[in-house]
């Protein structure tokens, strides 16, 4: 909704919009009203009400709202910005036919402003040749915040001037846009030719947001699995380099260069409360693995059960993921999901163990601390544990930091010692299994999607990236239950006596499903990791045997807790109790 130099665009893709800055912005009313953009969003807005046939049309009295009557509208609009309608006619004699009935006129005003403010709202600032990168908050400043102020003048002052009076309360909502980034191209070294047309892709450097950002996803489920096939995506697409911008992101050790479609724009940029954004130092070195959120077409179609595929090129060392553009997959479960098969596939091609689970790492009273691995499915009541360790923090936990939340790997030191790592600075958790008021202290940086649906989700930054890489001595890895009863052949907490007895526990996978996928019912999934382990089993069934080996030789506490969190009734209290189990057997009087 401003006025830019000709090289400048504004698209309107779904309930998305977004607008490409390559040069400077509108500074005044008259060349924001004035913009081909402005226009783009004054037609949309009365074709949807045409559509509607409605009452808001009355405005236009005689006219036909055709481009004649459509252009005095907007001629009238800017001369509202500076003068009182009692004036107006007198200087543009057109007007009197929208200025009949000023309630009416103040009607539509209001919509067309909050119509524009309906739309998820993009950014996107091109530095090519102008590294806005190397001042980002000056960028930013001078787009996002002045459009944002731009705009709210601009309605205040024509409403004001309709109804001659002034607003008691202001309130100031983010009018421009929500999400914005600065973005250039780069050369990534890429091994291997084909890989070079991606470097026509832009390449998020910074990014601002406005949060608390509210996203209506197009699903809240994701379905099937991710699938190793024997083609190469990239072999396979079309790119059309201006409909794509790339997010590097660093997953635990790893650079993953994840490319998103203009469709997925909202879920894609939502990564940076959740994957840290690579450096500059980071992006000289050659990416691990890339992903292709948002393929055009049926160019993936067929090739495996489910169209999220991944693939693993060996001869130019990267592995490559993509999933189509549909909006069957418009869900941020399946983005993030997918960054972290890749990792999984390529921590196993290593030799190291990964797992699906939270770690923690607990700093008791008396200097005492234990890092605690749990692992489990989605929905066993891992993050719920770690919820319940939150609000048992102030009284028991001098301080409470987590590694990974949900996703991780383990490696061995020199001694054999196990070490584990996190992947993601964030958390993408449901609404529903947070204590209440717990989402509500994390607003301020959350982005939350579909809050009205099943399995409405909160994304939130829980840790930083030097935390996650450190490597910590794993002290307790447990199995999290959700579906066990407890009584004295089930206690809270089961230590196993055996590798072959944890393996065999660990190995089912298996977890009442909480509704977040799909699937309902006891459902068993291998190392309840669908997510790369599957698709190695025999190169991960030596890993875990060498692994577990390994925690029973170095005494780590291995177990399962149960956590009931697949049981009705025990949604709170279920995980709050093997929170506190655990902590006595850490070592805490409760």
């Amino acid at each position: 909704l401003n006025n830019l130099m000709q090289r400048s665009t504004l698209s309107i893709i779904g309930n998305k919009v977004v607008l490409n800055i390559r040069e400077r912005m509108c500074e005044t009313a008259e060349e924001m009203l004035a913009s081909d953009k402005f226009r783009l969003i004054l037609d949309h807005c009365l074709n949807n009400l045409r559509s509607k046939n409605s009452p808001l049309l009355e405005f236009f009295g005689g006219c036909t709202a055709d481009e004649d009557c459509v252009n005095d509208l907007v001629k009238t609009l800017s001369l509202l910005v500076k003068y009182e309608s009692n004036l107006v006619p007198h200087i543009f004699d057109k007007s009197r036919i929208f200025l009949k009935d000023l309630g009416k006129l103040a009607g539509f005003v209001e919509y067309l402003y909050d119509y524009w403010r309906h739309f998820d709202r993009f950014i996107i600032n091109d530095s090519e040749g102008d590294r806005l990168d190397k001042r980002p908050y000056r960028t930013f400043n001078e787009t996002i915040e002045q459009l944002t102020h731009l705009i709210r003048t601009v309605y205040r002052h024509i409403q004001e001037n309709i109804t001659g009076s002034h607003p008691a309360v202001y309130r100031q909502v983010p009018a421009g846009a929500e999400m914005a980034v600065i973005s250039l191209p780069k050369d990534i070294a890429y091994s291997g030719e084909k890989y070079k047309k991606l470097n026509s892709v832009p390449v998020i450097r910074q990014m601002l947001i406005y949060p608390p950002l509210v996203i209506q996803q197009p699903m809240n489920t994701r379905t099937g699995h991710f699938k190793k096939i024997n083609k190469n995506p990239v072999d396979l697409i079309d790119l059309k380099p201006g409909e794509w911008i790339c997010y590097p992101a660093k997953v635990g050790k790893l650079l993953i260069m994840v490319y998103f479609h203009q469709d997925f724009f909202e879920l894609g940029f939502s990564m940076c409360n959740l994957f840290q954004l690579a450096d500059d130092s980071d992006l000289e070195k050659k990416p691990d693995a890339l992903f292709l959120y948002g393929v055009p077409g049926s160019a993936i179609d067929g090739l495996a059960k489910y169209s999220t595929v991944f693939y693993d090129d060996e001869e130019n060392e990267i592995f490559v993921g993509a999933i189509p553009d549909r909006a069957e997959f418009g869900y941020f479960g399946y983005l993030k999901k997918m960054v972290l098969t890749l990792h999984n596939s390529i921590v196993m091609k290593a030799g190291r163990m990964p797992f699906h689970g939270a770690m923690v790492k607990i700093l008791l009273q008396g200097d005492k601390e234990a890092t605690i691995l749990m692992m489990g499915d989605t929905g066993a009541g891992k993050s719920e544990t770690l919820e319940a360790f939150r609000v048992l923090a102030d009284k028991y936990i001098r301080e409470l930091t987590i590694i990974a939340d949900d996703m991780g790997s383990i490696d061995l030191d020199p001694n054999g010692y196990p070490i584990g790592y996190g992947t993601e600075i964030g958390a993408f958790l449901r609404l529903d299994d947070l204590q209440p008021g717990y989402a509500f202290g994390h607003l301020d940086r959350s982005i939350i999607m579909n809050p009205s649906q099943v399995n409405a989700r909160i994304v939130f930054p829980v840790t930083n990236f030097e935390t996650i890489i450190a490597g910590h001595k794993i002290d307790y890895i447990l199995y999290a239950n959700n579906y066990e009863e407890i009584d004295t052949e089930h206690p809270v907490i089961e230590k196993f006596t055996s590798a072959e007895w944890a393996l065999d526990i660990f190995s089912e996978g298996a977890v009442m499903s909480k509704g977040t996928t799909t699937t309902t019912g006891l459902v068993h999934s291998y190392f309840a990791n669908i997510f790369g382990p599957p698709e190695y089993k025999d190169l991960h069934d030596k890993i875990a045997a060498k692994y577990f080996a390994s925690f029973f030789k170095n005494n780590v506490f291995v177990g399962q807790m149960r956590t009931r969190l697949g049981i009705p009734g025990y949604e709170s209290n279920g995980p709050k109790e093997a929170a506190m189990e655990l902590l006595r057997i850490i070592g805490v009087t409760i």
